[in-house]
């Protein structure tokens, strides 16, 4: 991640219909690596969650796009209940400079640090291209990932 701001740019062009292919490629090593450092498999899943829907709140407001690239991955992990509100009333509830959110990041960055450099990277590009597939990354959400980095 050395040239972050260029990396930022290559996902703001990545043409959308790739985003899930990619973001699936990309889950189907992170979660079952994230559950088997966890002692019970939940907690590596809940995680991977907090991780997907802090890159969607990360600017405090939740787009459409962003919404629909993860929502396959949020029916997994919160079942058929999951909608549209659901997410946009959890991106109040955890807003950029929330403690909250603050409280699941640095969490997420404990996390991080005990995992392999290449799994770390495969997570920081989930969440650049969750932030990513509405055309920009905002400095909000540039600063949050920032933090997933150190």
């Amino acid at each position: 991640m050395s040239n972050f701001n260029q990396i930022c740019k290559e996902f703001e062009q990545l043409d959308v219909s790739n985003y899930g292919v990619i973001l699936a490629e990309k889950s189907l090593k992170i979660l079952p690596a994230l559950k088997k450092i966890s002692n019970d498999g939940l907690t590596g899943a809940s995680v991977y969650a907090t991780f997907i829907l802090g890159a969607i709140v990360a600017d405090g407001k939740v787009s459409e796009e962003e919404y629909l690239l993860c929502y396959p991955l949020l029916r997994v992990f919160f079942g058929e209940e999951i909608n549209y509100e659901y997410v946009k009333n959890t991106a109040k509830l955890l807003k950029p400079q929330s403690r909250e959110l603050k409280k699941c990041v640095d969490g997420m960055v404990d996390l991080l640090g005990q995992i392999s450099e290449d799994l770390k990277n495969d997570v920081i590009v989930v969440c650049m291209m969750i932030c990513a597939v509405d055309g920009k990354i905002s400095l909000k959400e540039k600063n949050w990932i920032k933090q997933l980095i150190k």
